[in-house]
């Protein structure tokens, strides 16, 4: 994005005039603006019609006083290519294409696309094919439809692939304070990397929704990603489109282990970014960052009225890895003076409806409560239906919950067990005081978990140095490729520093006065790029200690070879000393996904790699502490840390061994397909790759 474009987003997206083009929609869009608050000057432009809905028309974009900052165009895709340069003509800041029929259409819909880039020059340009941009903080709602939000002092910004969720979502009964929500359409110019980056400039927004089918900019998100890290702006993602390439269809053990999915967890996860599964929890996790005023860690002191509230806290807390510290001596002895004899005096506590609308007694409970080293507080609060006239009380409690967290300088939150019942008012006035009003103490324990995780990450994160490394995007590459055999793939992956056995190409001629000379017992392979998976070919023969041994099994390699594949020749050799047995077997391996990146893939090896799939993925380029972390997270990483009474594996050995293969990756990124090591062992002193995989781009392989 050039300097123009970000300078003419960013009056797109603090508009100080609008236009409408299009007809009777536009009107009444336009008068939507002015209704919600919009007061500077704005302009219908239709050439047909002197006014419409009362609205004076403009006939011509050419006829405005000015070049608007931002424009909604809603015409048809002909007259949308025209009004695009007509206004990028006269100094436009940003238009919103609301017609279909481009790229998403096919080749002809994309050529009208690349024609319609061209037309907006510098001009900022979102769509088309999308519902617009609804801007809570300037009452700007450039939008075709009705909506359901309201203006804003602050809140979050929401972008989503999915107009339909968009208009979902302003009419949703949940109190979200959107400050912007923009439906990114085709992505022609503006992407969700691009706006994420100018809407970071801007200091009230405070957290950033994305709804998302993928990316089309990997590099560019990682790189706004990581600015909102370092701002403190969590970015929460509901991804749709899950899948899972089959084993099947690949070449290498890798792609079983990695699919595309499992790639965005990787990117997310060297990101920190939060990664949800629905709409509810993509609400609430927004709301419970919507205020700004973020945890600094994971402790809370719980407030409830029910044993049964309290319960569910407990429960809940604990599934979010959300700390409950103990009331000390002193709290449960000032509690015990204002609650009944029943009162069971723990965190959470159950304070009951004993002092139920006393004002003074709940004022002494809640300092003391708060009076805690935790770093946060939450109440639980459910209103009763209006007709009962019992909500003065409740009104009561969270008039004395905001004024105690004021007072003892808390965080916090208010929930309600049933999701319904913390009605809208109650909701307002949470949000005007900048506390999270979070609905379904399900919901909201999971919310202000994910929200307490991101804090602790964010500095961990930011402190490994990885999420400033930008993932490697090379360009798609067709074909099945070919593949090196393992003699060439061990060669170029000792050139960066991986440890193999000691070993010998041969031939059948050879093999005996060759494994003399290497010394026995030795392993004995047959080379062949038509094999890649040797031992269902009966290609592999092990641990042979003597000359006949070796004769013997050259014999039987010959004639299974020959039974699997008749087409293959049986006439190289790999002879290589037999290997001590390992502490454990890994996988290392390289997966690459089209206009995505390529991952580093380290998992559980040799024969139960597809049975366990137990595995970890990392965006490359990565760093040595991220690799050793994945080792570790893996569940059998006991493996490696001395399981029962064996001795510790060569971490250090490990992780360099490891290193160089993404290391060979990295230098080999424009043309590497894939790449297999399998099995990788590992011992106490060292670890060493006996099998090895590498598949290039046809032109390369070479």
């Amino acid at each position: 994005m050039s300097q123009f474009i970000r300078g003419n987003l960013k009056r797109l997206l603090a508009p100080r005039h609008l236009a409408f083009v299009g007809g009777r929609s536009m009107a009444r869009a336009l008068k939507r603006c002015a209704d919600g608050g919009f007061a500077g000057p704005m302009w219908l432009v239709n050439p047909q019609h002197d006014s419409l809905d009362g609205i004076p028309c403009v006939r011509r974009i050419a006829d405005l006083p000015c070049g608007p900052d931002a424009v909604f165009i809603a015409t048809n895709r002909e007259l949308t290519l025209t009004c695009v340069a007509e206004l990028a003509a006269i100094g436009t800041g940003g238009a919103i294409c609301y017609a279909s029929g481009f790229a998403e259409t096919g080749a002809s819909g994309a050529v009208m696309q690349q024609q319609l880039l061209e037309a907006a020059g510098e001009m900022a340009l979102l769509g088309p094919n999308c519902y617009g941009l609804l801007d809570y903080l300037h009452s700007a709602a450039l939008w075709p439809v009705a909506h359901g939000g309201r203006a804003v002092e602050k809140g979050v910004a929401v972008l989503t692939q999915s107009g339909n969720f968009a208009y979902n979502l302003s009419m949703s009964d949940r109190s979200l304070p959107v400050a912007y929500m923009a439906s990114v359409g085709n992505q022609a110019q503006l992407g969700v990397a691009e706006l994420m980056d100018v809407l970071l400039d801007e200091p009230r927004v405070t957290a950033i929704g994305l709804h998302l089918e993928g990316l089309k900019n990997v590099p560019g998100f990682a790189r706004a990603a990581h600015k909102a890290l370092e701002k403190g702006i969590p970015i929460i993602a509901l991804k749709t489109g899950v899948s899972q390439i089959g084993a099947e269809l690949a070449l290498s053990h890798t792609s079983s282990l990695s699919g595309s999915d499992v790639l965005y967890d990787s990117l997310f996860a060297r990101l920190g970014v939060i990664r949800v599964s629905g709409p509810v929890s993509f609400v609430e996790t927004l709301k419970a960052a919507a205020c700004g005023n973020l945890p600094a860690g994971n402790s809370l002191i719980a407030l409830a009225c029910s044993g049964g509230d309290a319960g569910l806290i407990a429960d809940y807390a604990e599934r979010n890895h959300l700390a409950l510290p103990k009331l000390d001596e002193a709290q449960r002895t000032e509690l015990a003076q204002v609650l009944p004899s029943y009162a069971n005096l723990v965190n959470p506590l159950d304070f009951t409806t004993a002092i139920w609308g006393d004002r003074d007694a709940l004022n002494s409970m809640l300092d003391t409560a708060l009076r805690t080293d935790a770093d946060a507080a939450m109440l639980v609060l459910d209103y009763p239906a209006e007709f009962t006239g019992e909500r003065k009380e409740c009104d009561l409690l969270l008039e004395l919950f905001c004024d105690a967290l004021g007072r003892h300088g808390k965080t916090g939150f208010v929930t309600s067990a049933f999701p319904e019942l913390l009605p809208a008012h109650a909701r307002e006035r949470l949000h005007a005081q900048g506390i999270a009003a979070l609905q379904g103490v399900e919901d909201a324990l999971a919310a202000w978990g994910r929200i307490a995780d991101y804090q602790h990450n964010r500095g961990v994160l930011l402190e490994r140095g990885e999420s400033i490394l930008e993932p490697l995007c090379p360009r798609a590459l067709g074909g099945q490729g070919l593949a090196l055999d393992e003699w060439a793939s061990k060669q170029a992956l000792r050139s960066f520093g991986l440890t193999t056995p000691a070993g010998v190409l041969s031939t059948p001629e050879q093999a005996i006065s060759d494994a003399s000379r290497l010394g026995y017992p030795v392993v004995l392979k047959a080379v062949s790029v038509d094999l890649p998976h040797k031992t269902e070919a009966g290609a592999v023969a092990l641990n042979l200690k003597d000359g006949v041994a070796l004769a013997t099994a050259l014999e039987r390699m010959r004639g299974e070879i020959a039974a699997y594949a008749p087409n293959v020749i049986f006439d190289q050799l790999l002879l290589e000393s037999m290997a001590t047995p390992p502490l454990a077997e890994l996988i290392v391996g390289i997966k690459r996904e089209n206009d995505f990146g390529l991952a580093l893939v380290i998992g559980a090896g040799g024969i139960l790699v597809e049975l366990l799939k137990d595995s970890r993925s990392l965006l490359l380029p990565t760093t040595d502490h991220a690799i050793r972390n994945a080792l570790l997270s893996l569940h059998s990483a006991a493996l490696l840390q001395g399981f029962r009474g064996r001795e510790v594996a060569d971490m250090d050995a490990l992780v360099a061994a490891i290193r160089a293969v993404a290391d060979y990756a990295c230098a080999n990124a424009g043309h590497l397909l894939e790449l297999d090591v399998n099995p990788l062992l590992v011992n106490a002193r060292g670890a060493t790759a006996v099998d090895a995989l590498i598949r290039l781009g046809d032109e390369h392989a070479r």
